[in-house]
């Protein structure tokens, strides 16, 4: 896998508990990698949330058209 060269500027507070680290790079790296996979997740969620609201809405409708069939004796 490549690299690619950043300059990042970062609050002073920050850098310096960066500062012990011995690989800087890797650790931004993973960091920054944990929290694109964590947006991606809770992206996912929102998205299967709303399917399954709208899937459930979709039931409910489908329900109410053969409530007056289900007398019927079918």
């Amino acid at each position: 896998m490549g690299t690619h060269r950043l300059n990042i500027t970062l609050p002073e507070e920050l850098a310096g508990r960066l500062r012990d680290k011995p690989n800087k790079s890797a650790f931004i790296a993973e960091a920054v990698r944990a929290k694109l996979e964590e947006e991606a997740r809770a992206r996912a969620k929102t998205a299967l949330a709303e399917a399954y609201r709208r899937a459930a809405q979709e039931d409910r409708e489908l329900a109410r058209e053969w409530d007056g069939v289900a007398g019927d004796g079918l």
